[in-house]
Order: C-alpha cells, then structure tokens, then sequence
C-alpha cells in the first residue's frame, strides 16, 4: 500500500497588510483568511489549520467559526485548529465545535489540542497559571471519553462532574480525528498515545532531528497501549518565493521583529541576521524557493518518520498578496515534490 503524505499549512491568523502597506482592519483580516483558506483547497494542500490567539497582533480569537466560513465555500480539504487552548477551554464546547464543523464540512473537520505556549486565556477566561499542568491533564482526558461519542461519567477538579450524560452532536465518521500538539515534553508524548490521539510536533527552533526520540518514544508507546500505529506530523514556520533570495527578502523584515517581548519572555535567542540564515539552512524554518522549501521538508520527515508536515505561514505583518503566493507555490510545486519522492521511500 502506497504511503499516505498529508501536507497541510496552518496560520495564527496575524495582522497582515494591504497593498498599500496600511495594516488591514481585524474584520478584514478575518475576511482575508478565508479567502487563504479556499485558495490552499484551491493549490491542492490537504489540510488547512488556525490557531487560537487573543492579542492584538493577533486577533485570532474564534477559528473554529473562520473555518466553518471555509468549509462552505470548499469541498475537500481538511479543517482544523492549530491548537485549540484547551486548558483554558470547556472540552465540552470544544468537542461540539468542532464536532459541528465536522457536520458542516460533511466530515472533513480535525481538532488539534494544546496545553497553551501562549498563555493569554488563562486571564481572560479566570484560570490560574499555576494550575496549567492539572487543567491540561484533566482536560485531555475528559476530552479523550468525549471522543468516543458515548454517555460520559466523569469527574475532576476542572470542572462539573459528568454523570452520565450524552454530548451532542455527534459526528458521521463516529470519532473526531484528534491530535495533541507537542513542543518538545515527553510526557506529552506518552500522554498523546494513551489516549489515542495522533501526534503533531511543533518544531519552531534548531535542527528537527533532535525530535526523531520523541517519534520513537510515541510510537513505542503507542504499541504499549495496545493500539495500531498512529499518525505522527510536524508543524513548522516557513515562507515560499520564486528564489531562495526572494524567500529570506521577504520573510526577515517581520520575523526579525514580530513580538519581542514575548520571545523575550520565552527565552529565546536574540533575533540576528546570522540566527536566521542558520535557522533556514539548518535548522526548522523552511524558507526558500520550492526546491529547496521540498527538500528539507523532505528530510525532516524522513529523519522524523512523519506522516504529514503542516507549513506555518506568515509572521507578523505580511503583505496579504504575499500569503497567496506563497500558499499557492506551496500547494502546487512544494507538496507535489514531497509527496513523490516520500512515496518512493
């Protein structure tokens, strides 16, 4: 049986620009991801994701709505989150979310959960950050019984007890695909495989290859639970141009600047010229022309033994034009090349 590829990209939703070089309006840029979405349907991708934000650089703070808008105006790609906050959410309401653009999209919905590198909702919906590990712990699991689309008993700390009750709606294929995003915890991991969920390794830094041990440790723990092998993807920040010069042009100005204080806050490396051309030769962005962007996806998911790679597009204030192109290079010269030489592997 040929192996299946899934090559997808995903977006936090950041303020973008308009011709003019004016930021867009946060309703026009809610517009503008739609109309990203159809076109990633549109150049061929598998699997098209936002992620949950609520700050002003990025008001993503709705995306299972964007994505019902996309489902509707598209036929076969994949929708889903990129990640959902779950501790900072019911997963309750997260199940019928997206449970119900799962109906709407006739079944082309995905979740993909996370505990929050980005922690403004915990604020702004009354958690505690000093209860991040027990939320995320009690959440996911909850989570995981939901998913089985059965009368639910359960009870926590998180929330209200569940005595027996049936959440609705439930969906067509009888379980919602589900994968837990992972930064690099191996716990996480282990976690992920006993529950049954699918694993998505977001790599946003380094060489990608340090994570072949947690591909490893997911995979052995996945036969530990008794479980056929699960899929295992890769999420990461790129950009695609004609030339690997026009690439790295148009992409440094804002990786360069978007949200220093919270790279600050996080510990991350200070932002230099040097820092990102070794990043882009070795490390995990993929930046460059369709070639090159193909080839190192290539080998990360060859060294990862990865299933499918989501591309995270944008960083901070692009031109929207900019987007489409590069969504459509990535659609149509970028995966075709992928897919063809993984599928002879």
């Amino acid at each position: 049986m040929a192996r299946q590829i899934v090559i997808g990209v995903d977006s936090f939703g950041e303020m973008t620009v308009g011709d003019d070089g004016d930021l867009l309006s946060e309703p026009q840029n809610i517009r503008e991801l739609v109309a990203e979405g159809v076109l990633a349907e549109e150049s061929g991708l598998d699997f098209f994701g936002l992620g949950e934000h609520h700050i002003e650089e990025i008001p993503l703070s709705a995306p299972d709505l964007v994505l019902a808008a996309i489902a509707a105006r598209t036929s076969r790609i994949h929708l889903g989150s990129a990640v959902t906050v779950l501790s900072s959410d019911d997963p309750v309401r997260v199940f019928q979310r997206y449970a119900t653009l799962d109906a709407l999209s006739s079944g082309r919905a995905e979740v993909i959960l996370g505990r929050g590198s980005s922690t403004e909702s915990f604020p702004l919906f009354g958690f505690d950050l000093a209860d991040y590990d027990r939320l995320f712990e009690e959440k996911l699991e909850l989570f995981a019984r939901l998913r089985a689309e059965q009368a639910v008993t359960w009870s926590g700390t998180t929330r209200a007890a569940l005595p027996g009750l049936q959440v609705y709606p439930r969906t067509a294929g009888g379980a919602l695909p589900t994968w837990v995003g992972v930064g690099g915890n191996p716990a996480s991991v282990v976690r992920a495989a006993r529950h049954g969920f699918s694993l998505m390794l977001a790599i946003i830094g380094g060489n990608p290859a340090r994570f072949a041990r947690l591909s490893a440790l997911f995979r052995e723990a996945t036969a530990q639970s008794g479980l056929a092998p699960l899929p295992i993807g890769v999420h990461s920040p790129g950009h695609v141009a004609a030339t690997d010069d026009q690439a790295k042009e148009e992409y440094w100005p804002t990786y360069e600047t978007f949200l220093p204080d919270v790279r600050k806050q996080r510990g991350f490396p200070k932002i230099t010229r040097e820092y990102f051309e070794h990043e882009v030769e070795y490390g995990s962005l993929y930046v460059g022309s369709p070639e090159t962007v193909a080839r190192r996806i290539v080998k990360t998911m060859t060294a990862l033994g990865a299933d499918r790679f989501d591309l995270k597009y944008g960083m901070g204030p692009m031109p929207h034009a900019t987007l489409m192109a590069n969504l459509r290079l990535f659609g149509t010269e970028v995966a075709p090349r992928v897919r063809e030489q993984l599928g002879k592997r």
